[in-house]
């Protein structure tokens, strides 16, 4: 993997002649946005990525953003989406349906240069709600079930500190799913549900939503004020989710495109953020191993 991307960050520096046979024998390519914010939003923050890759490859690029994770997963296994930046869960599932369907080449880098990340419960300041124990009773929001830190290790981790299931009724009053990050948000700032689950890097400032991650768009949205929130949980660290890209595509167009992943920070550090929710390091090599205690814990849902 470090050679594929030294070798493609080479490329980019030096140009490169037209791709083989005119455009490495794909005459589009599409990329998928997981879910987690409205739709309109994740088109528009990624527009900067689609006319870059337009003009690194040469054809058609189009965004896909369906309404949920699954959407993605699927079009990954299907061949009608070509890259995507996907959770850990996300990963593990695309993985465990067809290990030969993608292979994960970047992960990003945060500002202290490590590759994790949390999930983190919220709940509105001025519900009392401090801690898991004041959830008992209480509605509690997933974001969506292929989601790492909105479901899979929460739906863990949670159980182990309260000695109880989340089924509804057991320890929560109630367990939903949101729909997404931003959703999941929304509800626990508008009272639809009195706590729930979302992602960040947990560096920074809590003020501004941390460094990256939903809780970082969200406030960049204006759909909230940290200030009214409070943090009730946090999850154990958890491995970034890789950039992956399908196996099938041309030798030509994955090195093109792990090379414009690679320096995307360099080339636009505005595109860069809103590509990849805020602030960050950098993008790094990654392999699958980093990610086979998630693809382990995803069985154990199955």
């Amino acid at each position: 993997m470090k050679k594929l991307v030294a070798a493609a960050l080479t490329m980019m520096l030096l140009g490169t002649p037209a791709l083989a046979d005119g455009h490495g024998g794909i005459s589009e390519f599409r990329i998928g946005l997981l879910g987690g914010e409205n739709a309109q939003d994740r088109l528009n923050n990624q527009e900067c990525l689609r006319v870059m890759t337009e003009d690194v490859l040469g054809v058609e690029t189009k965004l896909f953003a369906p309404a949920d994770y699954n959407g993605v997963i699927q079009g990954l296994l299907g061949g009608t989406i070509d890259m995507a930046w996907l959770g850990a869960s996300g990963y593990a599932k695309t993985y465990l349906e067809d290990p030969d369907a993608v292979e994960p080449i970047l992960v990003k880098v945060n500002e202290d240069g490590g590759i994790g990340y949390f999930s983190i419960g919220i709940a509105r300041k001025d519900s009392g709600i401090k801690s898991l124990q004041d959830m008992k009773g209480k509605t509690f929001g997933f974001g969506d079930p292929n989601s790492t830190s909105g479901y899979l290790i929460p739906s863990i981790e949670i159980p182990r500190a309260t000695g109880a299931s989340m089924e509804s009724g057991d320890y929560f009053g109630e367990v939903k799913f949101t729909g997404g990050h931003e959703q999941t948000i929304v509800a626990v700032n508008k009272g639809d549900v009195n706590g729930g689950v979302t992602w960040a890097d947990g560096i920074g400032n809590w003020e501004d939503g941390y460094n990256s991650g939903a809780l970082r768009r969200a406030v960049d949205a204006g759909l909230v004020d940290m200030n009214d929130l409070v943090k009730i949980w946090q999850s154990e660290e958890i491995p970034e989710g890789p950039i992956v890209l399908r196996k099938a595509l041309p030798e030509d167009v994955k090195i093109k495109m792990t090379g414009l992943m690679a320096s995307l920070k360099t080339m636009d550090e505005e595109c860069a953020y809103y590509v990849m929710a805020g602030e960050f390091k950098g993008l790094k090599p990654v392999g699958h191993d980093i990610y086979e205690t998630i693809v382990a814990a995803r069985k154990l849902k199955q």
